[in-house]
């Protein structure tokens, strides 16, 4: 074939390949693929490329990758479903505006449905009086992260034609505002404002409030704040950190270790600690006026099963040292932890790191799975092995990092411990039987520390429960430093067994460690 056979053929062919992936680029994912992602795709050529990149797109936002099920993407191409069903008007009801927020946000949680128009009484805030409407639909969201709460959208059928657009004044729904002398507002009737006056407002709608202030919420600034919010991705601090969650590539240069364990709070709330240990040989310094100083970002976001954002978190951790001892400083490790109450399920954690100074970063993806302490059954909280329990000040009960009700409890990551320090033991056991006479549990908890390959514990300890300070049926504090001296260097398994003779239960928590 000559050249220009050749490049005919080519174009061609691109033009087959493009179809099916421009379909999906801008019409399945066109709402809520990042522009990075977009231009991302943008650069690929060959289809094994773009496949690939679609099939990690859905991973991304997998948030239960352990399973075949992506619900994700089992959710979302339901609510294109539903949206070309229910809410059609000409065009596929993907594209109308309803179709979008849909899609986006979900079904809202209230819905004030004026779709036949009509007589409408106004609320105060947009004047009040009588007046006859289009056809509108009001949704309202108790909370969009990102945007606010209590966000309420408003669309209008100003056409009569079926279509609902969404619409940032109160007032386009008002079928006679071009009508003089009918649907007047109060201001209006009680001639404190004239109808006239609604055509030379500044603040882009045509209320008819006179020279009364609109609530905060009807504020022209706050209306265009949120319309531009509801349809652009949330900012955050470290854009660089999102931006890596978000496409979910992944980085190994800065390494680190995260655990995650649960207290009970309430029955419906479990305060959930993620912790972060980083090796500060990992870290880059800069030196300035004889102090070493290393700063890491760290970014995290909870979702739920259904890709929703519960929550996230991005702090900067800063370590300091003086210069001439930072030889020995970066033996070290440095802590972070971030407390969060969650409601019991399942969910996943992105975590980023990134040294500010060299520009390494790491990326990890975790589970967590939340539980459900149920009142009549005993149960424990995570079993944590810390190199740090102390009691806190008054003034610092129930905050900070590593501050559990007034004990302060450090964990330890590595469960590596040297022979000269303290294995620190902290738990909660929840619902006990009480006595009947003394309302006291009755119950005890044995200690076995035994090292791998020996069959005999080399600590055994028995206490009762009630020997325990502050213990109650509702709840037993465990909390013991152990020292390591008498140990051989070696790994060992704590075994706890927690008897509740009233009801027969038995809880056994395990934990493993080493001593150097």
């Amino acid at each position: 074939m000559t050249a220009k056979q050749k490049k005919k053929q080519e174009d061609k062919l691109r033009k087959e390949l493009e179809g099916p992936y421009k379909k999906w680029l801008n019409e399945d994912v066109t709402y809520i693929i990042t522009d990075e992602e977009r231009k991302a795709f943008k650069r690929l050529s060959t289809g094994d490329e773009k496949e690939e990149f679609i099939e990690q797109f859905w991973l991304r936002r997998d948030p239960t990758p352990d399973t075949e099920e992506n619900e994700y993407k089992e959710e979302h191409y339901r609510r294109i479903a539903y949206a070309n069903e229910h809410f059609p008007s000409g065009i596929p009801g993907w594209k109308t505006d309803r179709g979008r927020f849909y899609i986006m946000y979900g079904p809202p949680d209230e819905i004030d449905d004026h779709s036949s128009g009509g007589s409408y009484d106004r609320p105060i805030e947009e004047g009040g009086g009588n007046t006859s409407t289009f056809p509108f639909i009001d949704w309202t969201y108790r909370y969009i992260d990102g945007v606010g709460q209590n966000i309420k959208i408003e669309f209008v059928d100003t056409t009569m034609s079926g279509e609902f657009r969404m619409t940032m004044d109160p007032s386009e729904k008002d079928a006679l505002t071009y009508v003089p002398g009918a649907g007047l507002t109060l201001a209006e009737q009680m001639g404190t404002a004239d109808k006239s006056q609604r055509f030379t407002r500044t603040d882009g709608t045509t209320l008819g409030t006179g020279s009364n202030p609109l609530p905060e919420s009807m504020n022209e600034f706050t209306r265009l704040q949120q319309f531009a919010n509801l349809q652009k991705p949330p900012e955050v601090k470290f854009k660089d950190l999102q931006a890596v969650v978000s496409s979910n590539i992944r980085y190994n240069n800065l390494p680190f270790k995260a655990r995650a364990d649960y207290i009970k709070i309430t029955d419906s709330t479990i305060l959930t600690t993620v912790t972060i240990e980083l090796q500060r040989r990992d870290l880059q310094f800069t030196q300035k006026d004889n102090i070493a100083k290393a700063t890491v970002n760290i970014f995290g976001r909870i979702t739920s099963i259904t890709g929703r954002v519960v929550n996230t978190f991005e702090d900067p951790v800063t370590v300091e040292v003086p210069a001439d001892l930072l030889s020995k400083a970066i033996d070290g490790a440095s802590i972070y932890q971030k407390l969060i109450p969650l409601a019991p399920g399942t969910y996943r954690l992105n975590l980023v790191c990134k040294d500010i100074t060299g520009g390494n970063l790491t990326t990890y993806p975790m589970a967590l799975n939340v539980p459900h302490f149920d009142d009549e059954k005993l149960s424990s909280s995570s079993l944590i092995l810390a190199d740090l329990i102390e009691k806190v000040p008054t003034r610092n009960i129930g905050t900070g990092q590593f501050v559990i009700g007034d004990t302060k409890v450090r964990p330890r990551l590595t469960d590596i411990f040297e022979r000269g320090e303290k294995l620190g033991i902290y738990a909660q056991f929840y619902n006990f039987s009480p006595t009947e006479k003394t309302n006291k549990p009755n119950a005890t908890i044995e200690y076995d520390i035994t090292k791998t390959g020996a069959s005999a514990p080399v600590l055994h300890y028995t206490e009762e429960v009630t020997a325990i300070p502050g213990a109650s049926s509702q709840q037993v504090t465990v909390e013991k430093l152990l020292p390591l001296q008498s140990l051989e260097p070696g790994q060992y398994t704590l075994n706890m067994k927690v008897v509740d003779r009233n009801s027969n239960q038995t809880l056994t928590p395990t934990a493993n460690f080493t001593v150097k």
